[in-house]
């Protein structure tokens, strides 16, 4: 099965004689709209109702389906697809959103939005998922939850913090523990199920080798950032969303941005460059030099966390661990 941090190959456009789909993807049902020719059709989201769907679109000889990433509900659907040999462009939800602004549409619905999904895959160059290691979803479902937790512990903290009845805090103490013991048998999970991959272990002690890095971080960006190592280091930022976008109109310079990508990942990077700029001397470096220049705090994180993701890339794509040396060469 694959999610929204699958393996993606470059992008692809597809010729105009050849039929592209679209699947607005609910907990119970696939609504599928065929552009060429028109054809809508409905199959619940089951393994009778994917197989239909996988035949049909086979037959039909759809060269591109667009799907949303929503949530764990799309994955199986997108995993038979690729299975099956068609091209998967897993899509944001907000992009697809906005294309249909974008051409007038307002209206929504299942059909409606399969319909539009269809347009969005034959309107743009898409990055198609690629085949996964069995283990992948089994580990991004383990570290997502574990993300949740810590969500959870930090949300209790703040509530104990605020001097509750004596009732409420017991309570809280209680729940604390109950979560930190999970949180630990998550971690111990995850390490097993990295450790049992000698190309995800491989991968975790090369990031776990930059100082104020450690094997939690390297778990998050294994799970959530497959493509570590595979792309340049400008398709891997604008991938996770840490490129700076230009905000510029004629003579107009607006400020530079990030956005997009992938939120999950851009969490822990934030965590890794806030920890490497306290721990690590060449980032505490680079991040001096920033605030000399008169950048500002968020500034700065920022250029940390995609020095860290380039960095990273590179040594996982070279098989190399950490050199201080080399490091900032990248």
């Amino acid at each position: 099965m694959r999610n929204e941090s699958s393996i993606v190959s470059p992008s692809v456009s597809q010729p105009a004689s050849q039929p592209v789909a679209g699947i607005d993807v609910s907990k119970s049902l696939l609504d599928c709209f065929i552009d060429l020719p028109a054809t809508s059709f409905s199959v619940a989201n089951d393994d009778a109702g994917r197989a239909r769907l996988v035949a049909r679109l086979k037959s039909a000889g759809v060269t591109l389906v667009c799907i949303e990433a929503t949530g764990r509900y799309h994955r199986q659907v997108a995993a038979d697809l690729v299975d099956a040999g068609v091209a998967v462009a897993l899509v944001n939800p907000q992009r697809a959103r906005e294309f249909a602004r974008s051409v007038g549409k307002l209206e929504k619905s299942d059909r409606i939005d399969a319909r539009t999904l269809a347009e969005f895959a034959r309107a743009a160059r898409h990055r198609t998922l690629e085949k996964q290691r069995e283990n992948q979803t089994l580990l991004s479902d383990l570290v997502s939850r574990r993300r949740a937790l810590v969500q959870m512990r930090v949300a209790e903290k703040n509530r104990l913090g605020d001097h509750p009845p004596k009732l409420a805090r017991r309570q809280g103490e209680k729940l604390l523990r109950l979560i930190e013991q999970q949180i630990e048998d998550l971690d111990r999970a995850i390490a097993k199920l990295i450790e049992s991959d000698d190309d995800w272990n491989n991968k975790a002690q090369i990031i776990d080798s930059v100082p104020g890095i450690g094997a939690g971080t390297a778990h998050q960006l294994i799970a959530g950032l497959p493509e570590l190592g595979q792309l340049g280091r400008n398709k891997i930022a604008k991938l996770v969303g840490v490129a700076p976008l230009l905000r510029d109109s004629g003579h107009m310079r607006g400020k530079r941005t990030i956005g997009g990508g992938r939120e999950s990942v851009r969490t822990t990077l934030y965590m890794g460059a806030f920890n490497a700029m306290q721990h690590n001397a060449r980032f505490a470096d680079y991040a001096k030099r920033l605030f000399a220049a008169g950048k500002q705090f968020k500034v700065v994180v920022t250029a940390c966390m995609r020095k860290l993701l380039v960095i990273l890339n590179q040594m996982i794509k070279t098989n190399t661990p950490w050199n201080e040396k080399l490091a900032f060469n990248h």
